[in-house]
C-alpha cells in the first residue's frame, strides 16, 4: 500500500509539475488576423494566476485524477487553478477570417505566348491543358507553369433592364453577385467526368481567348495536350474530340492521364502511383514506365467529398443553427488549412477534447458580423438619467394618488347620495317610493340597499390601503334565511335565501382553504422540528437519508431527461405508448380499459373515475418536449429539492463540496459537449463575435481520416487506402512476378494530387503500409515535388517529344475514324479488350 501510495504520489506530482508550468507561461505570442466585412476581434485578456484550493482541484479535474490528488501534499497544489478557473490564464483565441473563393483581378488576353509558339520549330510548341475537375491549368508548353488556373465553372444571366446577357467563365463568375447565383460546374460533382458540355466549351473559350488565339483565323492553330480520367467514358472523349476538332478546328489533340505525367516529371519508373486529387483517389501500379492500367484501383473520395463531409459535421455540431453562411467553398478552404492525418487516430481522438493543451488543438474560423454599438455613457450622466427616472417615477405615483383621491371622493359622494335616497323613502307611499327609485335608476329597495353596502366597503377598503386607516373586522355575514322553510318566505327572500346559501358556499371554502394553510403549516414547522432533532441526536443517519434522498431526486431527473429524450424518438417505446393513447382516444370504439363504450349509444362512463383523465397527462407530457406548465413547474420542484438537499449535504458533511452539487455538474467546464461545439472557454450566446465562430477540433483528424477508413468513418462501402495498396502489393503483383518483381514497386511509392498534400499523409501510409508486408522490406514513400501542377508540367514536357507526336490524333484521324478513336501511348488510357 505505503509503495502504491508513493508511485501514485510521484506521478500526480509530474502531472502537477505539468500544469504548473503550462499556466506560469502567461504571455504567449499570438497572431490575430485582420477579419474582414468589419469583424471585431476581442481585445486581449489579462493573464494571471489564481490560487485555487485543493478540494477545487479535486473536483475540477478528471475522476482518474482525484486518487493522485488525494496524495499530493498541499504544497504541490499551490498555484494550480481548477479546470473552471484555467481559461482566464489562456491567451486570447488566434481567431482566422473566414475564405472562400472570390475574384481576385481581371486578365488580359496574352498574346506574347502564341508569338514565341509561332517561332519555335512546327510541332515543338503546343498548348496544355491539365482538365482537372478543381481547376483548369492552360499554358505552353515551352514555359515551367501554366498561365491559367481556374475552376470549371460559367455563370450565364441576362439583364432585363439592360437587355443583355452577360457570360462569366472561371474566377470571373465571382465578381459580379447576379453571376454568383447562376454557377454551373463542366464535371458531375464529386466525379473527374464532364457532364455539362455547355459549360466546358464556355471554358475552353475563355481558355483560348486568354492564350491570345482570339485574332486567329479558321481556329485553334496549336496542337493540344489534354488532361483525362483514369478509364475516361469514350462517350464523354468523343465529347471532347468534337469540341476540338470541330469547335476550334485544332489540328491534333493527345490525351494522357495526370497522375502519369507527374510520375514522369518526378522521373519515376517503377512503382505505386497513388494519386489522390479533388474527386477521387486512384492506385496505379507502374513498370518500367508503363502502367499497369489493368491491376488499377479507384477509391472514391477526394477533395470534394471531405469538404462535403465537413459541410455535414459543422451543420451536425451547431444542429441549433449557426448565423453565418456555410457553403461548400468555405469548406474546401477549412479542409485544405486545418485538416491533417493522424498518425494514430484513436488514440488521438480519445483524447482531443481534454481540456489541457485544447486551445492549441483547435482552431477558430470567425465569420463576418454585425456587432451591436453601446454608446457608452460617463457616471454624471448615469447620475442624471437615474435621477430622472426617480424623479418622473415620483411624478407619476403622486398623480396615481390623486387619482385615487379623486376617484374615493366620487364614491363617497355617490354613498352620500344614496343614502339620502334612503332615507327619503322612508314613510311614503308605493306610488312615490317607486318614482323615487325610477329618478335614482335603481330596481327596488334590495338594489338599493346592495349598491349601498358594496360602495361602503369599497370606500372602506380604499380608506385602508390609501390613507392607512386601521382595518375594522369583518361582520360575520348573515345566514338566519337558510333555516326558513321555502314555504314561509316569499319570491324575494327565496332569492335572497339562494344568494345567502352561495355565499355560505364561499365562506366556508375560504374557511376550509385557510384551515388547510395553517394546517400546512404547522406539519412543515413539525417536519423541520424532527428533522432538526434528528440531525441533533443522531447526525450520521440524518446525512444518509439526504443522501439516498439526494440521489432518488437526481434519479428522477436522469428519467424525466431519458423520457423526455425517448418521446422525441419516434421509434421509442414511449413515443410508441403515447402515439397509442392517442389513437385510442380519437378512436369510436376505445379499447384498453374496463369500461367499454355501449353498443348503440354515444355515451360512456369515461371520466367517472378521477383516475381516468390520467391518460390525458402521458399524452400530454413531451408532446412540446417538455414546454408545458406542468412539466416546467415539475422539474422546478425537483431542481428545488436537490437544491435544498444539497444545502444541507455542504453545511453538515464535510466530505461534500461544492463540486459535488448539481449545479457544478452541469457547468459549462464540464461539459464535453461545450469543449466539442465551443473550446475550452466560456461561451456568451449575447455576444455576436463569439455566435459567428466555428470551433473545428476533431474534424480536424476526422475528415482526412476517412480516406484511410471509408467504411468505419463516413460509410463508404470501399476500402481504406491502405489495404487497397496492400492488396496490389501482396496479392496481384505477387501474383504477376513474386516477391523480387513486387519489391521493385515498394521502393516507389509516389504520391501526387492536390489531397495527399495532408500533413503527415506520407508517414500514415508508410506505417499502414509496413504493418502489412514481411518484415524488413524496403518500403520508401515520396512525395511529388509540386503534387498541383506537377501534372501539367509533366504533359508540357511530353508534348515535345517524339512520343507525343506519335500519339497525337490529327484533325483528318478524326473525320475519317470518328470522335472515339485513339492511340495507346504510355501515359493514357488504354482500350478496353
Amino acid at each position: 500500500m505505503a509503495a502504491l501510495r508513493t508511485g501514485l504520489t510521484t506521478s500526480i506530482l509530474l502531472f502537477g509539475k505539468a500544469i504548473i508550468s503550462l499556466l506560469l507561461a502567461t504571455s504567449f505570442p499570438s497572431t490575430l488576423h485582420p477579419v474582414q466585412n468589419h469583424t471585431k476581434i476581442p481585445s486581449r485578456i489579462s493573464t494571471k494566476l489564481v490560487n485555487i484550493s485543493p478540494e477545487t482541484l479535486r473536483c475540477a479535474l478528471p475522476y482518474t485524477c482525484h486518487l493522485r490528488l488525494a496524495a499530493m501534499a498541499p504544497s504541490a497544489m499551490e498555484g494550480v487553478v481548477s479546470t473552471r478557473d484555467a481559461w482566464m490564464t489562456l491567451p486570447p483565441p488566434t481567431l482566422h477570417p473566414v475564405k472562400e473563393a472570390r475574384f481576385e483581378k481581371y486578365l488580359e488576353p496574352q498574346t506574347d505566348g502564341r508569338k514565341r509558339a509561332l517561332a519555335l520549330p512546327q510541332g515543338q510548341a503546343a498548348i496544355v491543358i491539365d482538365n482537372g475537375s478543381y481547376n483548369v491549368r492552360a499554358g505552353w508548353s515551352f514555359e515551367d507553369k501554366p498561365r491559367l488556373s481556374i475552376p470549371p465553372i460559367m455563370s450565364k444571366y441576362r439583364d432585363r433592364k439592360l437587355a443583355k446577357t452577360f457570360s462569366f467563365a472561371g474566377q470571373d463568375c465571382y465578381a459580379d453577385t447576379t453571376a454568383r447565383g447562376h454557377i454551373r460546374n463542366a464535371f458531375e460533382a464529386g466525379t473527374g467526368i464532364v457532364s455539362n458540355w455547355d459549360v466546358m466549351e464556355h471554358v475552353l473559350d475563355h481558355i483560348f481567348i486568354k492564350l491570345g488565339m482570339n485574332g486567329v483565323e479558321g481556329g485553334i492553330d496549336m496542337p493540344i495536350v489534354m488532361t483525362e480520367a483514369v478509364a475516361n467514358f469514350p462517350y464523354s472523349r468523343k465529347s471532347m474530340a468534337e469540341i476540338i476538332f470541330e469547335c476550334y478546328q485544332a489540328p491534333s489533340l493527345v490525351t494522357g492521364i495526370d497522375s502519369l505525367f507527374s510520375y514522369r516529371h518526378n522521373k519515376g519508373d517503377t512503382g505505386l502511383v497513388v494519386s489522390s486529387s479533388y474527386s477521387s483517389t486512384h492506385l496505379i501500379p507502374i513498370y518500367n514506365q508503363k502502367p499497369m492500367l489493368a491491376q488499377a484501383t479507384r477509391l472514391n473520395w477526394g477533395g470534394w467529398h471531405e469538404a462535403e463531409y465537413l459541410l455535414k459535421l459543422i451543420k451536425l455540431k451547431y444542429h441549433t443553427g449557426f448565423p453565418g453562411k456555410l457553403n461548400a467553398s468555405q469548406a474546401e478552404q477549412m479542409v485544405r488549412d486545418f485538416c491533417y492525418v493522424s498518425l494514430d487516430y484513436d488514440k488521438e481522438l480519445s483524447g482531443y477534447l481534454e481540456w489541457t493543451g485544447l486551445e492549441d488543438r483547435e482552431r477558430i474560423v470567425q465569420y463576418p458580423y454585425t456587432e451591436e454599438v453601446i454608446i457608452q455613457k460617463s457616471e454624471e450622466e448615469l447620475a442624471r438619467i437615474a435621477e430622472r427616472k426617480k424623479e418622473s417615477g415620483r411624478r407619476l405615483q403622486e398623480q396615481a394618488a390623486k387619482m385615487r383621491l379623486e376617484r374615493l371622493m366620487k364614491k363617497e359622494e355617490e354613498l352620500e347620495y344614496y343614502k339620502d335616497v334612503q332615507r327619503r323613502l322612508v314613510d311614503q307611499t308605493k306610488k312615490e317610493t317607486k318614482r323615487i327609485l325610477d329618478d335614482a335608476e335603481v330596481k327596488d329597495e334590495a338594489q338599493l340597499e346592495k349598491i349601498i353596502k358594496e360602495l361602503e366597503k369599497t370606500i372602506k377598503k380604499q380608506r385602508t390601503k390609501d390613507l392607512g386607516e386601521p382595518e375594522e373586522e369583518q361582520e360575520a355575514p348573515d345566514f338566519s334565511l337558510l333555516d326558513v322553510p321555502d314555504d314561509q318566505l316569499d319570491e324575494a327572500g327565496i332569492k335572497q335565501k339562494r344568494q345567502q346559501r352561495l355565499l355560505k358556499s364561499n365562506h366556508d371554502a375560504r374557511a376550509r382553504a385557510r384551515a388547510e394553510k395553517e394546517a400546512e403549516k404547522a406539519r412543515i414547522a413539525e417536519e423541520a422540528r424532527l428533522d432538526e432533532e434528528r440531525r441533533t441526536n443522531d447526525l450520521e443517519a440524518w446525512l444518509e437519508d439526504k443522501r439516498q434522498a439526494r440521489l432518488a431526486k437526481l434519479a428522477q431527473i436522469k428519467e424525466r431527461d431519458r423520457l423526455k429524450a425517448d418521446l422525441g424518438n419516434r421509434k421509442s417505446l414511449a413515443s410508441q405508448i403515447r402515439m397509442k393513447n392517442i389513437a385510442n382516444l380519437a378512436s369510436d370504439t376505445p379499447t384498453g380499459g374496463s369500461r367499454k363504450r355501449r353498443r348503440g349509444g354515444d355515451d360512456d362512463d369515461f371520466g367517472a373515475d378521477d383516475a381516468d383523465w390520467g391518460v390525458y397527462r402521458s399524452v400530454a407530457i413531451g408532446a412540446n418536449k417538455g414546454d408545458s406548465d406542468d412539466d416546467e413547474e415539475g422539474e422546478e420542484d425537483l431542481e428545488a429539492a436537490v437544491r435544498a438537499l444539497e444545502a444541507d449535504l455542504l453545511e453538515y458533511d464535510k466530505d461534500f463540496t461544492y463540486e459535488n452539487t448539481l449545479e457544478a455538474q452541469n457547468d459549462w467546464s464540464k461539459s464535453l459537449l461545450h469543449a466539442f461545439r465551443y473550446g475550452p472557454r466560456p461561451f456568451d450566446p449575447s455576444n455576436p463575435a463569439e455566435t459567428h465562430r466555428l470551433h473545428l477540433n476533431v474534424e480536424r483528424i476526422r475528415v482526412p481520416e476517412v480516406i484511410f477508413q471509408p467504411s468505419a468513418i463516413a460509410g463508404v462501402d470501399q476500402a481504406g487506402i491502405v489495404e487497397i495498396a496492400g492488396d496490389i502489393l501482396n496479392q496481384r503483383l505477387m501474383g504477376l512476378g513474386g516477391e523480387e518483381y513486387r519489391d521493385e514497386f515498394l521502393r516507389d511509392v509516389f504520391l501526387t494530387g492536390g489531397n495527399t498534400l495532408f500533413e503527415n499523409f506520407d508517414e500514415r501510409l508508410r506505417r499502414g503500409l509496413m504493418g502489412l508486408l514481411p518484415a524488413g522490406s524496403e518500403l520508401r514513400v515520396r512525395r511529388a515535388g509540386d503534387a498541383v501542377l506537377d501534372a501539367w508540367r509533366g504533359a508540357a514536357g511530353w508534348a515535345g517529344t517524339g512520343e507525343c507526336r506519335r500519339a497525337r490524333v490529327t484533325r483528318q484521324e478524326y473525320e475519317e475514324k470518328g470522335g472515339e478513336y485513339m492511340k495507346e501511348h504510355d501515359l493514357g488510357n488504354a482500350f478496353a479488350g
